[in-house]
């Protein structure tokens, strides 16, 4: 299955190298073309036909000639002189995914992959045997660290796509899963739609019984200590020791009922998708929902946070000290500071800011682009993530002693959505509340120097058409009104975003999804705003006016 989807992108990605050939192949002016996959003789084009073209056997026989080659040498008495490496040379580039502008060529030594290989076991203490199981592009910096790690710790890897996640999680019963945000997203609506769609008693039990897990967890996170807080003061001992005893005393009444959700729900679930270790969330911002019903039935997700340019591993939560909404604490031999947008001062803990980063991963600058990482680095060597974050504050006691130390993420910089008004908003925020919604497939907020936000969302074509059958407002084609999705939409948006600090106003419904293949999604599955706005800039504008 792997192998004809590999055939295809093969196809797409020569036809697309061929249909731009002029500006394409005359840019990059190639010495040679590898194929990572399939048989060159499928590609037929004279925009190549000066181009040398290698396929995996080729190479594979290069190398044996060049084995070859050296051990006569070495028998006839020649001496050859190789160069040595050092740490500091460049092992690889990266080109970064280009959300917030033009891709750029990261530079990343052998000391920064080393720093991975050498310390990720602190996040993942895997043992030779296990198997995890990978749905990311090999030429993304977080597959690529992964990989490096899983192979030097001699454990299985197994590759799948999206098509086949469901089948491969069955069939393969990973300990490990390692992906972006949208796949946990995935398998979250996965599974409510199976509660939804059994019967009604079925769906009344598992749905109570998980409320009562979360409610559980809840509790247990106040007597644990894992509970999130940006306040520098630390609780008094009376005020936290009542609510330390409440919290007990729920936990105590609320876990009978938790265990018999185990059996009765959550081993199914368990058994159908594995990941009996811990699923590793990186490339993206975690959903809270999505993280707390993992939680809540018992797998594990750590979610963790880093940047091409850093290798990409900066920040990530341990299996013992797991903590929500969180990115967790650096990994080792790394700073993580925050920083005043505008004054540049750093920021005491608690406090929101730039967040930046200085450690043995971060790169060695941008391939041929000396401005870029003197902007990027500094003069000071720190590495501007151009995220925005706030670190925990560290108490002795209360309900957060155990997150002091801990990062936390808002959004990207560029994100920033500055209003007429004056006034600064996160989308982030927003569309993880209205992505809850079953009608809600795809939003983007949008509202730069508007006076209110508006939206651009994608319809969830098959829960709309459900809702309008269970409303009655069907028309007599079947098909429901465009003005009618639209105050469906409208009133989703008013629920889920109810606890947001801004609300959305006009909103704008496309029926292409984002995806990869038309640009509008990164390879991690990340949708990159400036080219959704770009090509709905007209709409945008009508849509203010």
């Amino acid at each position: 299955m792997l192998l004809e989807e590999q055939d295809r992108l093969m196809k797409n990605c020569f036809k697309y190298i061929l249909i731009q050939k002029e500006s394409f192949l005359s840019r990059i002016n190639p010495r040679f073309i590898v194929l990572l996959w399939g048989d060159k003789s499928c590609i037929n084009s004279q925009a190549m036909k000066d181009i040398p073209l290698y396929g995996y056997k080729d190479v594979t026989e290069l190398g044996r000639e060049s084995r070859k080659a050296l051990f006569l040498s070495g028998q006839q008495g020649q001496q050859d002189v190789f160069e040595t490496i050092s740490p500091d040379d460049v092992a690889t580039l990266i080109y970064t995914s280009g959300t917030s502008g033009t891709p750029k060529g990261v530079m990343l030594t052998h000391r920064n992959l080393l720093h991975q290989i050498n310390n990720l076991w602190d996040i993942v203490p895997a043992e030779p045997g296990d198997r995890f199981l990978s749905m990311l592009p090999p030429w993304h910096a977080y597959e690529r660290a992964c990989e490096y790690f899983i192979f030097t710790y001699g454990i299985q890897q197994v590759y799948t796509t999206v098509k086949y996640l469901k089948e491969d999680l069955q069939r393969y019963q990973p300990q490990y899963i390692i992906s972006v945000p949208l796949v946990y997203e995935t398998l979250y609506s996965s599974i409510h739609r199976q509660i939804y769609s059994s019967s009604a008693a079925r769906k009344i039990i598992a749905l109570s019984l998980i409320k009562i897990s979360l409610l559980y967890m809840k509790a247990k996170k106040i007597y644990e200590g894992t509970v999130l807080s940006n306040n520098p003061v630390e609780p008094s001992f009376i005020v936290y020791m009542v609510k330390w005893l409440w919290a007990r005393f729920v936990a105590a009444i609320l876990w009978p009922l938790h265990n018999l959700a185990k059996i009765l729900v959550y081993k199914k679930i368990h058994s159908a998708i594995g990941i009996s270790k811990a699923g590793i969330s990186g490339g993206g911002s975690l959903p809270m929902h999505v993280d707390k019903f993992f939680e809540a039935i018992g797998i594990k997700v750590q979610n963790g946070y880093g940047l091409t340019e850093t290798s990409p591993v900066v920040a990530a939560r341990r299996p013992f000290c797991n903590v929500l909404g969180t990115v967790g604490h650096p990994v080792t031999h790394t700073e993580i500071k925050v920083f005043d947008i505008e004054t540049g001062e750093a920021l005491p803990d608690g406090s929101k800011g730039i967040v930046k980063i200085k450690g043995p991963q971060v790169m060695k600058g941008y391939y041929k682009n000396p401005s870029a990482t003197n902007e990027a680095l500094g003069q000071d060597g720190w590495f501007n993530t151009g995220d925005i974050g706030w670190i925990v504050p560290h108490h002795a006691i209360g309900p957060s002693r155990k997150c002091g130390g801990m990062l936390v993420l808002e959004g990207r910089a560029k994100d920033t959505i500055v209003l007429s008004t004056g006034e600064n908003v996160e989308p982030a925020e927003i569309e993880e509340a209205a992505g809850r919604s079953n009608l809600i497939s795809q939003i983007v907020v949008i509202g730069q120097d508007q006076r209110r936000l508006g939206a651009i969302i994608v319809p969830n074509n098959d829960e709309v058409l459900a809702e309008a059958k269970r409303k009655s407002i069907l028309d007599e084609d079947g098909k429901v009104a465009k003005d009618k999705v639209m105050n469906m939409l409208y009133d989703e948006l008013r629920t889920w975003t109810a606890n947001c600090s801004f609300r959305v106003g006009p909103i704008m419904i496309v029926d292409e999804p984002f995806t990869i293949d038309n640009g509008l999604m990164t390879p991690t599955m990340k949708i990159r705003r400036d080219k959704v706005t770009a090509k709905y800039q007209r709409e945008i504008e009508a849509l203010f006016k």
